[in-house]
């Protein structure tokens, strides 16, 4: 598993960075454009996400984010589960972010959308596989954590008891 996180984003990296080819090279069709002053509250939006995400990326550690941490210490120096912090609110702060922050887009075309909607889908699994891999790395803390904290989004506690 020490070569999990750094090669979860070199995938993530290359694949997206398809994704953004063939939306720009695809035909395309406005959809809306939000006039001011509206577009300057998903302006300030998209500005309280990368501040998330670059706290977010702060608390878990940057070599640790992008996977050389893991890759390079090994087993020996085993990770610590975070739960305070951004942690404290959802168990996967920054992918509640980076949706916030492609969500808040204030101009949408077709392929803006279908990337949008692609990237959300794409999250989503994501967290799920990635679930499942910090249940096998935690066991028991992990599961207390997650029946405790809601996955994406603050308040959101589908079926936990409270």
């Amino acid at each position: 598993m020490r070569f999990y996180r750094f090669g979860y984003n070199i995938f993530s990296v290359i694949s997206f960075a398809l994704i953004l080819w063939l939306m720009a090279v695809l035909p395309d069709q406005a959809l809306y454009r939000i006039p001011a002053p509206w577009i300057y509250l998903t302006l300030a939006g998209q500005f309280a996400a990368v501040v998330i995400l670059i706290f977010g990326v702060l608390q878990t550690g940057g070599l640790s984010f992008v996977g050389l941490r893991q890759l390079f210490e090994g087993k020996d120096h085993p990770s610590q589960l975070i739960t305070h912090g951004l942690y404290r609110w959802v168990r996967h702060p920054l992918y509640t972010a980076g949706l916030l922050f492609i969500w808040l887009t204030p101009v949408m075309s077709m392929n803006t959308l279908i990337v949008i909607l692609t990237a959300t889908l794409y999250i989503i699994v994501g967290a799920l596989f990635e679930e499942r891999k910090l249940e096998r790395e935690y066991g028991a803390a992990y599961t207390d954590y997650k029946a405790a904290t809601p996955m994406l989004i603050p308040g959101l506690n589908f079926g936990r008891n409270k």
